[in-house]
C-alpha cells in the first residue's frame, strides 16, 4: 500500500508502514531524492522567518539542512546528534521520544555550536513533525544554549501536527489506519 503525496511541485508514492495492528504511517524518506529534497528546501526557504543560524536532529533532516544552507548561501548549520562523539565537548543533552524510533533517546549538541548561537535567531527544522518531541527537545537545547527560537519548520507535518499554528510546513500527511485508509 502506498499514499500519493504532492508537494514543492512532484509527486512520490509513499509506502505505508504499521505501527501496530490500527494504525500505519507514510514513509516520508528525502535521503536520495535530490530532486526532492531541493525543491522542498527552495519552498520551505521561502517561507522561512529570518534567522541567524540553522540546526536539525540527525539523521532524516540532514540533506534537508544542508540544501537549505547551499541555496540561503549560509555557509554553516548545526545538527543534534543521536550520540555523543569524541570531538564534542562541553555538550548539552535532552531525552527525546520519537514516533519512529522506539524508546526514548538521548539528544546531544556540542558546546561549541551552543556558544554560536547564543542570542542568535535560530530556525529549528525536521522533515517530518508528528508527535513535535523531537522539535521540542531541539528547542530545549537551543533554549540551554541561549538561542531565539526564530521558528520551527519542517516539510511535513503529520496527524494532529498540521493543527499546530507554532510550525510552519509545506504539506500535510495523515495517519493511517491498519487498512490504509486516511484518518486523519
Amino acid at each position: 500500500m502506498t499514499y500519493k503525496l504532492r508537494i514543492a511541485g512532484l509527486e512520490r508514492d509513499l509506502p505505508l508502514c504499521p505501527l501496530n495492528d490500527s494504525a500505519m504511517i507514510a514513509a516520508f524518506v528525502i535521503f536520495g531524492d535530490v530532486e526532492l529534497t531541493c525543491a522542498c528546501a527552495a519552498e520551505l526557504l521561502k517561507k522561512a522567518p529570518p534567522f541567524d543560524y540553522m540546526v536539525a536532529p540527525e539523521a532524516k533532516a540532514i540533506p534537508l539542512i544542508h540544501e537549505m544552507a547551499r541555496q540561503s548561501g549560509r555557509n554553516e548549520y548545526f545538527l543534534v546528534r543521536k550520540a555523543k562523539k569524541l570531538y564534542m565537548n562541553g555538550v548539552f543533552e535532552v531525552e527525546d521520544q520519537s514516533i519512529t524510533t522506539e524508546g526514548k533517546q538521548m539528544l546531544y549538541m556540542d558546546g561549541a555550536d551552543a556558544a554560536k548561537m547564543k542570542g542568535k535567531r535560530i530556525l529549528i527544522l525536521d522533515d517530518v513533525i508528528s508527535t513535535g518531541g523531537s522539535i521540542a527537545a531541539v528547542e530545549n537545547l537551543v533554549e540551554q544554549a541561549e538561542g531565539i527560537v526564530a521558528g520551527r519548520m519542517s516539510i511535513l507535518a503529520e496527524g494532529g501536527a498540521a493543527d499546530r499554528k507554532d510550525i510552519i510546513y509545506l504539506e500535510k500527511l495523515p495517519l493511517f489506519d491498519g487498512k490504509g485508509n486516511p484518518i486523519s
